[in-house]
């Protein structure tokens, strides 16, 4: 099909010229000389066995039977896997005595109606945060606190009424972030479910 087009577009689809040989500006490829480089196993070999040989020197003060070797230290990285062992053997014991002391019902706070709760979530800062003119309009969210029951318990008495309001928290007394409230009738807590 090319050859129908005009000269002038059929120059567009001529080959160039090859590009000329140019030599390196740095080394020439064929004149590099190949190194021989080894591995740091033979430098760490002389080092530990220098080492031995100082402990032992410095270990001639006290009395060593033969046969006896010198107490070597751990190394920083054994030191670190050994106290992370010990954390999760540590933690893994925790975990089987909380599973095995955990009777939920038997906890005196979880008390109402399973159809008459509704469960809060995501409860780390109040729900309406205000701004300092006291309006709504455009709430600052860097003034928000956390919520309290009493927070809890004014946004959701518009819904019906509120036998009780409970944020759970740890043994420390911070709240663990969600909450439960008990209407007093299963439809006033499905009213204020969205």
């Amino acid at each position: 099909m090319t050859h129908l087009l005009p000269p002038n577009l059929l120059k567009l689809f001529a080959p160039r010229a090859p590009l000329p040989y140019v030599r390196p500006v740095d080394r020439d490829i064929s004149r590099v000389t190949p190194k021989s480089v080894s591995g740091v196993a033979d430098i760490l070999a002389r080092i530990k066995e220098e080492n031995t040989v100082g402990l032992i020197a410095a270990g001639k003060d006290v009395a060593m039977e033969e046969g006896e070797e010198p107490a070597l230290t751990l190394a920083e990285e054994t030191k670190r896997e050994i106290r992370r062992e010990e954390r999760r053997k540590r933690k893994e014991n925790e975990f089987k005595v909380a599973k095995e002391t955990y009777k939920p019902s038997e906890d005196p706070e979880a008390v109402g109606d399973p159809y008459k709760t509704l469960f809060i979530g995501r409860l780390v800062r109040s729900l309406f945060p205000r701004n300092r003119g006291g309006s709504n309009i455009e709430a600052n969210p860097f003034q928000s606190k956390l919520a309290t029951e009493s927070d809890l318990r004014r946004e959701f008495e518009g819904h019906g009424v509120i036998e009780r309001v409970r944020i759970v928290r740890d043994k420390k007394g911070r709240p663990r972030g969600y909450a439960f409230i008990v209407f007093e009738r299963e439809r006033e807590m499905k009213g204020s479910n969205p």
